[in-house]
């Protein structure tokens, strides 16, 4: 079986500065794939290649074996590809329950016309997407919040709450840029846990961009190195701790803690 998600010979400069450099990794279907580098390393620009943010100068991405490359976000959405922010993208003015509820993808009332000719149809959706809100709301610790503004929310809960939405659509493929930023450390527990869960109970893949090696060494296997905008190597966590170049430009802190 070819592997979830696809990237080869990524590249994109912006001006004279080659943020990517014919990057290449493999997402396999039902890991938690890290990806980690320091600061500049690209890892932020591939992620907004995989997702179509931005387009490629070269290269080629493929999800379920099919090429989205040329594909707009919202259409990589449909195919199952869903990634967050490291900035929590909230509709601030509404709970979290709506936020919820916003979130599933073609539903009949954002159209005019089943609103009249089928309104038995758009009911019943509704009913559908508020139930499943309800049992998301549940398995991300956010119940006793869903009738509170998502922009009153701690940072951490934002997290959760942008993680929550992903699963009110139906999704392969979560990207997940900087999870832990921001999030103190009681959320993070839950936060791992929930990522962990969805993993496990709910067969959801995750490419995962953080620098908490912790929760890179909880996580995550395998674990993608990226330098200069390309790849360095690929291991398990235990692995790159005992690599020359990783221990060195990445995880000598960890190390020697």
């Amino acid at each position: 079986m070819s592997p979830l998600l696809e990237a080869h010979g990524m590249s994109r400069s912006f001006g004279g500065v080659q943020a990517v450099r014919d990057m290449s990794l493999d997402v396999e279907r039902g890991t938690i794939t890290g990806l980690i580098g320091p600061n500049g390393a690209g890892k932020s620009t591939l992620f907004n290649l995989l997702s179509g943010v931005i387009r490629a100068d070269a290269g080629e991405v493929r999800l379920k074996g099919q090429d989205i490359t040329r594909l707009a976000p919202w259409r990589r959405a449909r195919l199952g590809l869903i990634r967050t922010f490291q900035l929590a993208r909230e509709f601030q003015r509404m709970t979290v329950l709506e936020n919820l509820m916003l979130a599933p993808q073609a539903q009949l009332g954002e159209r005019f016309w089943p609103i009249f000719l089928r309104p038995g149809a758009v009911r019943a959706q509704e009913a559908e997407v508020y139930r499943r809100a309800c049992e998301v709301m549940e398995i991300a610790t956010l119940t006793h919040l869903r009738d509170d503004y998502a922009g009153d929310l701690s940072g951490g809960q934002k997290k959760l709450l942008e993680l929550a939405r992903t699963l009110m659509i139906d999704c392969d493929l979560i990207l997940l840029d900087e999870p832990g930023a921001g999030v103190n450390p009681a959320l993070m527990n839950t936060l791992t846990e929930m990522i962990r869960r969805l993993n496990r109970e709910h067969g959801k893949t995750f490419l995962i961009v953080e620098h908490d090696m912790d929760m890179i060494a909880q996580l995550c296997d395998p674990v993608v190195v990226m330098t200069q905008g390309s790849l360095l190597t690929t291991g398990s966590f235990d692995e790159l701790r005992r690599h020359p170049e990783v221990i060195e430009a990445y995880l000598g802190r960890v190390a020697d803690a």
